[in-house]
């Protein structure tokens, strides 16, 4: 656990205060078991408030919000556990996903969160596109199991209004982890009934709003995910233009 709290201390800004700077406090403090050297720095780091997102706060803000959506079906699946600890070791590196995962187990196993609390926090200091992103993690982690429970759906979307996600990007991000007739278009958050201009429109439109570029500011190793987004919207938007013949 040596030098565990410099390694969040280091990488959060904003996420260092309010309830999720709180509860890391807490769970930092149980898992270091008296090292209070490396306790006190992490309560030096909780006082840094920028607005501005860096890398570790997304992160942090990932675990707290996935540990919802494993726990809503009222079971913890190995599979999911082992989808997050794989995306951590592939964005950050195996020693980096060791330490995000010790914080995950801790808090996992927390029974008092708010989750309110914490999209409230994460919605204040989040950009439309960086929580957008956080959504489609949350699916992923889901369907990691090979099927997304409806009690999962009802977590993320819990979430997705918790964190001011309008129905339509919800239902957007949602319809990318299924494959049936109608994700294309709910993809491009179009109807059939609509004409070409409308749906060319719409693609425009959401093109401009998740390319990766927009995240930037999270550093490289988020942009594999925002990738993926960006590259299912244009697979819906092909997969019109070949049934209409556009």
């Amino acid at each position: 656990m040596k030098k565990f709290a410099s390694w969040i201390g280091a990488g959060i800004g904003w996420a260092a205060g309010g309830p999720i700077g709180a509860a890391l406090g807490y769970l930092i403090g149980s898992a270091l078991k008296g090292a209070t050297s490396d306790y006190s720095e992490f309560q030096k780091n909780n006082t840094y408030t920028s607005r501005t997102t860096q890398a570790g706060d997304f992160e942090i803000s990932l675990l707290f919000l996935s540990a919802v959506v494993i726990k809503a079906d009222g079971k913890i699946l190995q599979k999911e556990l082992d989808y997050v600890r794989n995306y951590f070791v592939q964005m950050y590196g195996k020693d980096r996903a060791n330490n995000a995962f010790k914080l995950f187990k801790g808090i996992i196993n927390d029974t008092s969160l708010s989750t309110q609390e914490v999209c409230t926090q994460i919605r204040n200091h989040m950009t439309p596109e960086s929580r957008a992103q956080l959504i489609h993690f949350l699916f992923a982690i889901a369907k990691s199991d090979g099927h997304v429970a409806d009690s999962e759906v009802q977590a993320i979307q819990t979430i997705a209004n918790y964190l001011y996600i309008n129905q339509a990007s919800f239902n957007s991000i949602k319809a990318m982890f299924y494959d049936n007739s109608e994700s294309a278009y709910q993809i491009l958050e179009v109807s059939k009934t609509d004409d070409n201009d409308t749906i060319k429109k719409a693609y425009r439109r959401l093109v401009k709003e998740h390319h990766p570029d927009k995240l930037a500011h999270l550093g490289e190793e988020h942009l594999k995910g925002a990738q993926e987004k960006f590259q299912k919207i244009q697979e819906a938007y092909e997969t019109i233009k070949k049934e209409r013949g556009i």
